[in-house]
């Protein structure tokens, strides 16, 4: 079998311009470009592979200049070539750095093979979503094995995807370090600052190698001689790495898997394991992973819901105190002073599925970022604390108001469950918009931040989202009871409902005092009920 689609030799990997040309590089011809802040994207790249494909450049990146010595991003081609080389130095001629090697060698993110033949290896996969980490029901989310017609790049993609965030599924299946247990999830938050996928690149790579000490430290990590590139050790599927033994910015792999290329095409063999790659279980996911929240009570690495990054996990992963923040989400004054996003990426996973992919962009305004820098948050953690607690509230006024609608008006100790499902559906919309809203929306943190009169705009979203809510049991009228006695009586209830608990000091007293101010000064209210 001979050396085949070199990263470092051929142009492998399609991107798009910043001026939307599309080319085709290989890896160092990558790196430049990205050093330029050249690149838009990777048209190519699924969506859940995204920080994956970005981890594994960042850490790479940060691995060659460290042992070159640098602290810069090198300049040409060559040079990134020679410094990739260098760190797979038993294999001069590229194989680690290949899709396709023989078994016995290195391949890229394919450990070598002690047997030597893959003769007994019975799990042949035809297409890259095949290899890839996604698990899918009965072909309803995503069609499995589609991606018959793909090239070497789809591979490589899975293969980043598969090795770098798969958890446990099955035994003999085992999944990364980098997660807490085998049913979790390896979600990531960073900074983006304004510009293309390079500036962040660069970014994070600086990142890295600006904290590598504190990492090697807190993580009791090898400061020089660890391992970086974990698909470059032989495994038999029964031995583990020392988790010490690791270099802080080891890119690991955690399944057998090995491509090959007939006349049908690319394909890949994979086979089980009696043991994990690396022999982390007790670290719970607390890796120095540069972009891993840590839940500090519980000594364990995040895990996200179905939910996902919802307001509520988004404002305390931001400005709470129940999390370390990672290396790559502390903001600093490099990253400038407009456009800038927290980004929170991550793929919930669970025994033998998928809940989704989730993608979140939180914008941070000028104010926030300010008090961000100089880690004040305190003020921005009860400001959001705050916010999230009357989004709930508000919620449950007309949960409640809902419930009464469909119980016909009768009293809230006797809504029966059809009555209670069919108000979780009805408010679901409004809490869904309060959280797409929460933090850079009309209304939202940022602009109560920056507002150089807060309790006005404060006041301002309580009439707002007081509006939507009745606008939400008005439109739930024509599902409500359709007998005439029934309807009026329960619309009425519904409404008085709704009405008293927006006047009420128990719900919101800002806003209850606001009504009682313009029905005394009579007034029209802003929001007319």
């Amino acid at each position: 079998m001979t050396l085949r689609y070199s990263l470092l030799e051929e142009t492998l990997i399609g991107a798009r311009l910043a001026d939307g040309t599309r080319i085709r590089l290989t890896l160092p011809d990558l790196f430049v470009l990205l050093a330029e802040d050249r690149i838009r994207d990777f048209p190519a790249l699924r969506p859940h592979q995204r920080h994956p494909w970005h981890a594994f450049l960042v850490q790479l990146a940060a691995m060659a200049l460290h042992e070159a010595g640098q602290t810069e991003p090198l300049a040409d081609e060559a040079a990134w070539k020679a410094a990739l080389l260098a760190l797979t130095p038993d294999d001069p001629d590229g194989a680690a750095w290949c899709l396709i090697a023989p078994p016995e060698r290195p391949a890229l993110m394919q450990a070598p093979v002690p047997e030597k033949t893959l003769t007994a290896w019975k799990n042949r996969l035809l297409a890259p979503d095949e290899l890839d980490m996604l698990v899918t029901s009965k072909n309803h989310d995503l069609k499995a094995a589609r991606m018959r017609h793909c090239e070497p790049e789809d591979w490589l993609f899975a293969l980043i995807s598969l090795q770098t965030q798969e958890g446990f599924l099955g035994a003999g299946n085992y999944g990364i370090s980098r997660m807490n247990g085998g049913f979790a999830s390896r979600p990531a938050l960073g900074v983006v600052p304004l510009g293309g996928w390079g500036r962040r690149w660069a970014r994070d790579v600086r990142r890295l190698l600006d904290c590598r000490a504190e990492i090697v430290q807190d993580m009791e990590l090898c400061e020089q001689g660890g391992i970086g590139l974990v698909w470059l050790r032989p495994w038999n599927g029964t031995d583990s790495l020392a988790f010490a033994a690791l270099d802080p910015f080891y890119i690991e792999i955690c399944r057998r898997i090995r491509l090959l290329e007939s006349t049908d095409g690319v394909s890949a063999l994979a086979t089980g394991s009696k043991a994990p790659r690396i022999d982390a279980k007790s670290r719970n996911g607390v890796t120095g992973d540069p972009w891993m929240p840590v839940e500090m009570a519980a000594g364990k690495a995040l895990t996200i819901t179905g939910k996902g990054f919802d307001y509520k996990l988004s404002s305390e992963l931001l400005f709470g105190q129940k999390f370390l923040s990672p290396i790559a989400q502390a903001l600093i004054e490099e990253d400038g002073q407009q456009g800038i996003l927290i980004l929170a990426r991550g793929v919930t996973r669970g025994q033998g599925k998928t809940e989704g992919y989730h993608e979140r962009g939180i914008p941070i305004s000028p104010k926030v970022r300010g008090f961000m820098i100089q880690k004040k948050t305190d003020g921005l953690a009860k400001i959001a604390e705050e916010r999230v607690s009357d989004i709930g509230k508000m919620r449950g006024l007309l949960w409640t108001a809902l419930a009464t609608l469909f119980e016909n008006g009768a009293p809230k100790d006797t809504f029966g469950d059809s009555a209670k499902d069919k108000a979780n559906l009805f408010s679901k919309p409004f809490e869904q918009y309060e959280d797409a809203r929460f933090f850079g929306g009309p209304l939202g943190l940022n602009e109560e931040i920056e507002s150089e009169q807060p309790g006005n705009m404060r006041l301002r979203w309580y009439l707002d989202m007081a509006e939507r809510a009745q606008s939400i049991l008005t439109d739930a009228f024509d599902s409500g009871p359709r007998s005439g006695e029934q309807r009026y009586r329960a619309r009425a209830a519904a409404m008085s409902r709704l009405h008293g608990g927006l006047r009420s000091d128990k719900t919101l007293p800002t806003l209850a005092h606001y009504y009682k101010t313009q029905k005394d000064s009579k007034e029209t209210p802003y929001v007319q009920l």
